[in-house]
């Protein structure tokens, strides 16, 4: 779910807890946590309203001054539908931070990690690319996307999209700046370089 850099400070310390969406079909489920800029959200409510219907409340709630400020900065086609969100920081620790930080990898998780790198690299228009991300981000930590995608021929937005699927792996962190391995990642890298492993190959 994609939230506005200019919202992520008051989603996090808990002083926007509506957003507005305009969507031609739903995109969040309440109930349910999302991966965000702003940190995971957990989504308590989704409704529809009309903007006509939508309150001073929740127009403060959601971070404007005002109702018509809310409703002049809805997007999307004018006959689609606008949601009402009602949002909270979601509790806990990301399940990605705990696997990312696991570096106890022996054969098995070794052939797994590599199994899923495999994969990723079959489905990809791109060609084969995760072996060469994370030899990158490894030589190169908290350098600038665009810096790194450029290096590898590479337009900076699917190098990005990727570089997430290797977040969801555990292997790679995202920083201010940049990116750098997780202690997972490192740990798989520094096991896949090995004397034994290569010689494998």
């Amino acid at each position: 779910m994609l939230i506005e850099k200019r919202l992520w400070a008051g989603i996090q310390d808990g002083s926007i807890t509506v957003m507005f969406r305009r969507w031609r079909t739903r995109q969040v489920t309440a109930g349910r946590v999302y991966r965000t800029g702003a940190g995971r959200i957990a989504v308590d409510e989704v409704t529809v309203v009309a903007p006509s219907k939508i309150t001073s409340r929740d127009a403060r709630a959601a971070g404007y001054s005002s109702v018509a400020a809310a409703r002049a900065d809805l997007r999307g086609e004018p006959g689609d539908p606008v949601y009402l969100l009602r949002i909270r920081p979601a509790e806990g620790v990301d399940p990605r931070d705990e696997l990312a930080a696991d570096d106890r990898l022996g054969p098995e998780d070794v052939e797994a990690i590599t199994e899923r790198l495999e994969r990723l690299d079959r489905a990809s228009s791109w060609g084969p690319w995760t072996m060469a991300t994370l030899s990158i981000i490894a030589e190169r930590p908290e350098v600038r996307a665009p810096d790194l995608a450029a290096a590898l021929g590479r337009e900076t937005h699917p190098f990005k999209l990727d570089v997430r699927k290797l977040k969801n792996l555990g292997l790679t962190i995202s920083l201010r700046v940049g990116y750098r391995l997780s202690p997972r990642g490192a740990a798989y890298l520094a096991a896949r370089n090995s004397p034994a492993n290569m010689a494998h190959r």
